[in-house]
């Protein structure tokens, strides 16, 4: 299925001429969201950080015929979502900053690259939670596994 770019080409000219329109107004972005999307990731790599620090208390000490695990030189699962996190982060900062530069009225930032930029935010914070959830019933069900 082809795009015909004469429709995205009209498209965007309508979104200019709407924001050539519009009043210097600005975007209410509330700051609760922003609170609340701050908290949620604070919890997440709280979550990651426990998960690097395995509890030991149940394992038995007789270590008989158990040979042990080469470690390999690759990045580390916690290493890895940590970067993930980390990525998530630059993206909702990036999302931030170009909406408020758009609301200062910055010709260089377009509203299509701002709403684009804001959903790729939201799409990989989601995407990052379903991640997590599925990682703390992954490790709840191996906590609840007979020894």
């Amino acid at each position: 299925m082809s795009v015909d770019r004469m429709d995205i080409s009209q498209v965007l000219s309508q979104m200019r001429a709407l924001k050539a329109q519009m009043p210097s107004q600005q975007l209410n972005i509330n700051p609760v969201q922003n609170d609340a999307f701050k908290q949620q990731l604070n919890q997440v790599q709280q979550e990651v950080s426990n998960v690097n620090k395995p509890d030991f208390s149940r394992v038995n000490s007789n270590t008989d015929g158990i040979l042990p695990v080469e470690k390999d030189e690759g990045p580390s699962f916690g290493d890895m979502f940590k970067s993930a996190i980390d990525s998530v982060n630059d993206s909702k900062s990036h999302a931030n900053d170009l909406s408020s530069r758009y609301e200062q009225g910055d010709p260089s930032v377009d509203l299509p690259e701002v709403m684009i930029a804001l959903q790729k935010s939201s799409v990989s914070f989601q995407a990052m939670t379903q991640v997590r959830n599925k990682m703390v019933e992954a490790y709840k069900e191996i906590m609840n596994m007979p020894l």
